[in-house]
């Protein structure tokens, strides 16, 4: 499908798209933003893979694919029809997953020489969270297969809570190591591991780009989310370009005082309780989301983002 003529008009360069292609994980991490786990539910089809691509096509700008979770590797067959159907249309394909397949080099290697030539960046989780301290290392295992098949590879690790001298990552968590974001399943588990710091310094969002974004996630709804659990709308109920051209983050009503003064500034407008601190600016800003669920239901969506399952 050709791009929208309309694209050139559109306030963000939007590069990338996120997939959750589901909720589910075999693993149900302390430090997870999605609350993935064994019992979450939202799994994408083919068919909604096909009309997110639909949609990519349309907006004109979008250059990278990513298939994540929860875990991707779980609906495998799932995960190969979206990477075909990905490559066919010229987009660079990304996976992130935690590797819990690869229990051995010859496991590894059957679970990755399908995707031979089709990846252009394998994103491994390797860090306590993911049992990278017991015993065998699949993280290892799976990049030295996919080194040996060519596959741009590389770890990506959150550090324990209270690590010193480890940044964040900012948008899209990069290669090598990264902080906790306590936002997700770390604002109930982690949080009160770190010292609590005052909630009136939490002025800004530090980790995303909430003007411009260049990168979104789309779960298996049709949410899309320019941070895990606030949606500027469904690409399954509107056309993204539409969506995107029609986006105004300072209207928006989570975006708009995050814009203006951070989390703090969340708390200040709607007049919230709150506590007298937060472990960081993630805490504060979840906390605040979660007490205002009820009244932005179709902005602060869905329950799996909050751990309402």
């Amino acid at each position: 499908m050709a791009a929208d003529p309309s694209i050139e008009t559109l306030p963000t360069p939007l590069s990338g798209l996120h997939l959750l292609l589901t909720y589910e994980c075999n693993y149900a991490c302390d430090h997870c933003f999605v609350w993935g786990g064994p019992s979450q539910t939202g799994t994408m089809t083919v068919e909604s893979i096909e009309q997110i691509l639909r949609e990519a096509d349309t907006l004109g700008t979008v250059e990278w694919i990513y298939f994540e979770g929860g875990e991707a590797f779980l609906y495998f067959a799932m995960l190969r029809t979206g990477i075909r159907l990905a490559k066919e249309r010229g987009y660079k394909v990304g996976i992130v997953t935690n590797a819990y397949w690869a229990t051995t080099d010859a496991d590894a290697l059957e679970w990755l020489r399908p995707l031979a030539g089709s990846i252009d960046d394998l994103s491994i989780s390797n860090d306590v969270y993911h049992g990278s301290d017991e015993g065998v290392n699949q993280a290892e295992i799976a990049r030295r297969v996919a080194k040996r098949l060519n596959m741009p590879v590389d770890f990506i690790r959150v550090a324990a809570p209270g690590a010193c001298d480890v940044p964040a990552g900012v948008g899209q968590l990069p290669a090598g190591e990264s902080a906790v974001l306590y936002r997700g399943r770390a604002a109930d588990k982690l949080s009160s591991l770190v010292e609590a710091k005052p909630w009136e310094q939490f002025t800004v969002c530090p980790w995303e780009d909430l003007r411009k974004p260049e990168r979104l996630h789309v779960d298996p709804f049709g949410n899309l989310h320019i941070c895990q659990g606030i949606s500027i709308g469904n690409l399954f109920k509107r056309p993204l370009v539409k969506i995107m051209r029609e986006y105004d983050p300072d209207s928006h009503p989570i975006v708009g005082p995050l814009l203006v003064g951070g989390p703090a500034e969340i708390i200040r407008h709607y007049e919230l309780a709150h506590e007298d601190g937060y472990a960081d600016h993630c805490h504060l800003c979840y906390k605040a989301r979660c007490a205002l669920r009820e009244r932005f239901p179709d902005v602060l969506t869905p329950d799996q983002m909050y751990g309402d399952i």
